[in-house]
């Protein structure tokens, strides 16, 4: 199960610095249960990697890296330092296997998705009542 700690670092420190099709990917990844999304290491194979690392295929800053863009996005975009993160942590000790955690991963992409894609619509209602629409 995905620890508060964990999770207030996920949605605080993570998520804002994901990009939508970043957060797209991880969606896809933790929702089908892919085996392209390990724990234990940042990468193993060509296009398997951890969470972070997926997130860092996906981002402008260190989406030419190989297998060094998950360490790179956490310390130079997320302001981590990846042996201390609770996500990497935790992710590295249960990984994909634990449901619960990916649940809750899954739970909080899936809010940071919609709360992104609402946003326009609030901007633009906000705009309508300063223009008396």
């Amino acid at each position: 199960m995905l620890s508060a700690k964990s999770l207030l670092e996920f949605e605080t420190q993570w998520l804002p610095h994901v990009t939508d099709t970043g957060l797209n990917r991880l969606i896809d990844l933790i929702g089908s249960g892919s085996p392209l999304l390990i724990h234990g290491a940042f990468t193993k194979a060509c296009a398997m990697g951890c969470l972070a690392t997926h997130i860092a295929w996906h981002h402008p800053v260190t989406k030419l890296h190989n297998e060094e863009a998950g360490v790179l996005w956490l310390t130079r975009v997320a302001g981590l330092n990846p042996a201390t993160s609770h996500v990497i942590l935790e992710w590295d000790r249960v990984g994909a296997s634990d449901w619960h955690l990916r649940s809750r991963l899954l739970e909080a992409c899936r809010q940071e998705r919609d709360a992104r894609n609402e946003e326009p619509v609030e901007q633009s209602e906000a705009l309508c009542e300063l223009q008396s629409c």
